[in-house]
C-alpha cells in the first residue's frame, strides 16, 4: 500500500471517530442542544410540558379535576371534587384510589401527596403569558422563589409523575433533566415573560 493509500485510510478512520464521538455527546433533547436566545423564548418552550394533560388535568380552575389526553380531556369519573384541602371529598378522597405509586395491574395512576394543586395555582384556559405571570407569582404559586420554583420542578414526587405516569399515558413532552435546565436558563435569563399577544 503507498504512503498516500495509509494517509488516506488513517484520515478516514480519524473521521468515522470524530463522528461517532459527535453523536455521542450530543445533548438528549433539541431543548438543551439549542435553547432559546431568550427569556421569553425559553418560557414559551417551558410552557409545552405546564400546558401538557400530565400537568393541566390536576391544574384546574374549578373544583373538577379531568383525565385522559389533550385530544379527549373529560371531567374526571364519578363526579370528583377538589374538597376543602384539594385532596378531594370526605367521601371520595383522592388517596382511596391514588396510592403512592401507579398500580399496574388497574392502571391506576398514583404518586406521593395526589392530589388537585390549589385554585391559585389553576392554569387550564390561561394563555402562555397568563401561565407565566401566574407561575412567578409568589401569592399564586405557594410563596416560592424562583429558585424554589427549580427545585419544585425538579424534586417533587407528585411533579415528577408527569414523567412516568404508567400504563398507556404519554409523558410529557421534555425529559425532565432537561426542563429543569430550561427553567434555569429562564431565570438566569430575567424569568420574562411572553407579551399577551405573542403568548396566546
Amino acid at each position: 500500500m503507498s504512503p498516500l493509500s495509509k494517509g488516506s485510510k488513517r484520515t478516514s478512520q480519524r473521521c468515522r471517530i470524530g463522528a461517532i464521538l459527535t453523536v455521542l455527546m450530543m445533548p438528549s433533547s433539541l431543548a438543551a442542544q439549542t435553547p432559546p436566545s431568550n427569556s421569553a423564548e425559553t418560557f414559551t418552550e417551558i410552557a409545552k410540558v405546564l400546558t401538557h394533560p400530565r400537568c393541566l388535568n390536576c391544574h384546574p380552575r374549578d373544583d373538577r379535576p379531568r383525565q385522559g389526553p389533550a385530544e379527549a380531556t373529560r371531567l374526571h369519573q364519578m363526579n370528583v371534587q377538589r374538597g376543602h384541602d384539594d385532596g378531594g371529598r370526605t367521601a371520595q378522597r383522592c388517596a382511596t384510589c391514588h396510592h403512592e405509586t401507579n398500580n399496574a395491574a388497574s392502571g391506576v395512576p398514583g404518586a406521593p401527596h395526589w392530589r388537585l394543586a390549589p385554585l391559585s395555582m389553576g392554569w387550564r384556559g390561561l394563555s402562555t403569558a397568563e401561565l407565566c405571570r401566574t407561575l412567578k407569582d409568589t401569592t399564586k404559586n405557594g410563596n416560592r422563589s424562583l429558585q424554589a420554583l427549580i427545585e419544585h420542578f425538579g424534586t417533587d414526587h407528585l411533579v415528577g409523575w408527569g414523567w412516568e405516569p404508567g400504563a398507556h399515558r404519554a409523558p410529557v413532552p421534555i425529559p425532565r433533566a432537561d426542563f429543569v435546565k430550561l427553567v434555569e436558563h429562564w431565570v438566569q435569563t430575567g424569568a420574562e415573560c411572553p407579551s399577551s399577544q405573542a403568548g396566546r
